[in-house]
């Protein structure tokens, strides 16, 4: 996040409006920019089709497929996508940038060549009855899919924002028109999936060719990563846990009798509860702009001046002033995060049911909306609390937390369920909110005794 942090502090120290505004819409958008795009993409694709390209039934096909590509890569991508980033955290620290694309390289080539092949027994157990094409395109998505999240991850450290969100706008914008095209030239919802992953393609292109640019490389591929001691793997359950615990409530609901429905294959979705939650995570965009302002530049200010005393001999009183200062930065960063996204949810709730109305949205909708943006508010919080236990290196603390919320969201979010329609999204929430405290007792302990736990247990 080293390269968000520098960008933005840049952008952040303007006295005008235009360059708050600017550095505001930069966080909002590398902060939300890769799954805003991709959901928008596979809307854009479903509505511009509808009719024109294949049959309304297929538009469902197509949306379930990604969303199921979307959550599965995610999932076993999440451990590895913060094991690399610490990794390359460490050895640029060390002043080794020749080693990042080698490493990339590598790590790519360790986790896509068994998810290829869990892919395959994978597709037949949840697609019987489909097309051999389809199987296709599936397994070759889940693994590509994989590579562009562990290489957004990575280019998150890049300052060239300009061409970081040119890149999303033309791996998007080429998913939408070769869908189009494609679906047109009679290849059917097939035609749609393959344009969508023609799309990955030019990210994947277009991210290694800046990672390149960055980081020239000393040789092609490395695998030192692999050498004992060289990777923190307690970041290997923290980032699976995180991200099953994000979907474990969609999947409860597309599994669960009466709530969900079977679309292809096997592959499931709910029509109660996907277009509120998919909804409501729109509207972390205003609260992911002040996340990464707050957490990646004044956190990360007070963060490097209290390790920069530390290292280098900085008197008591200084290292005590500035560990003072961390917890400032992290309180106001969190106050902020719930201030705005108080504001965001009054706003939806004054204007929520003329929005699904004039976006052709039925407006019975709108409670479960509601309740999803508490839950979806909340998970930013853990995220606030993640980002700090991460970089004080409390990677154990941060496994368990993730390990929580995974198992309260699958348990509240079943109790919802057995309870009936008037407590859908409610599991959602308790479980964040459970989350959201424990979280915030665990990084205020830190914090406080950040000091002695820097000198008497190093």
């Amino acid at each position: 996040m080293a390269g968000i942090g520098f960008e933005l502090r840049r952008l952040s120290r303007s006295r005008t409006y235009t360059g708050l505004l600017r550095a505001y819409l930069y966080a909002g958008i590398i902060g939300s920019g890769p799954w805003v795009l991709s959901i928008l993409a596979i809307l854009v694709l479903g509505v511009m089709s509808l009719g024109l390209v294949v049959p309304a039934s297929k538009i469902s096909d197509f949306q379930t497929s990604v969303t199921w590509l979307i959550a599965l890569s995610l999932i076993y991508s999440g451990g590895t996508q913060l094991v690399y980033t610490r990794y390359v955290a460490d050895r640029l620290f060390e002043r080794e940038s020749g080693r990042v694309l080698p490493s990339l390289l590598g790590m790519l080539l360790v986790t896509t060549v068994p998810l290829f092949v869990l892919s395959i027994p994978l597709a037949l157990w949840l697609l019987p009855g489909t097309t051999p094409a389809y199987r296709l395109l599936m397994i070759v998505g889940l693994s590509m899919l994989n590579i562009v999240w562990t290489l957004t991850v990575l280019l998150s450290g890049l300052k060239r924002y300009q061409g970081l969100l040119t890149l999303y706008l033309l791996g998007y914008g080429s998913s939408i028109a070769l869908g189009l095209w494609l679906g047109r030239a009679g290849l059917g919802m097939e035609g749609l999936l393959l344009g969508f992953l023609l799309g990955q393609v030019v990210i994947i292109m277009g991210a290694l060719a800046l990672v390149w640019l960055e980081y020239p490389p000393g040789q092609l591929v490395e695998l030192d990563f692999l050498r004992h001691g060289q990777l923190r793997l307690w970041l290997l359950p923290a980032g699976i846990c995180f991200n099953a615990g994000v979907w474990a409530d969609k999947f409860l609901f597309w599994l669960w009798p009466g709530t969900g429905e079977r679309v292809i294959g096997d592959l499931h979705a709910s029509a109660i509860y996907d277009t509120p939650i998919f909804l409501a995570y729109f509207t972390l965009i205003p609260g992911m702009a002040m996340f990464l302002l707050r957490m990646e530049v004044d956190f990360v200010g007070a963060y490097d001046r209290y390790y920069h005393a530390v290292r280098e001999g900085g008197s008591l009183s200084a290292i005590r002033a500035h560990r003072a200062e961390m917890v400032v930065t992290a309180r106001e960063g969190i106050y902020d995060i719930i201030k705005i996204q108080g504001f965001t949810l009054l706003a939806l709730m004054a204007l929520g049911p003329s929005l699904l109305t004039f976006f052709r949205i039925q407006p019975l909708y709108f409670p479960l909306l509601a309740i999803d943006t508490v839950g979806v508010s909340l998970q930013l919080l853990v995220m606030a609390g993640l980002n700090i236990l991460f970089y004080l290196d409390r990677l154990r603390l941060a496994a368990a937390i993730t390990a929580l919320m995974l198992a309260a969201n699958l348990a509240l979010t079943t109790l919802s369920l057995e309870l009936g329609p008037l407590f859908y999204g409610y599991g959602f929430v308790l479980a964040m909110l459970l989350t959201t405290l424990v979280m915030l007792a665990t990084t205020d302990r830190v914090l406080d005794k950040l000091t002695y736990s820097t000198f008497m247990l190093r």
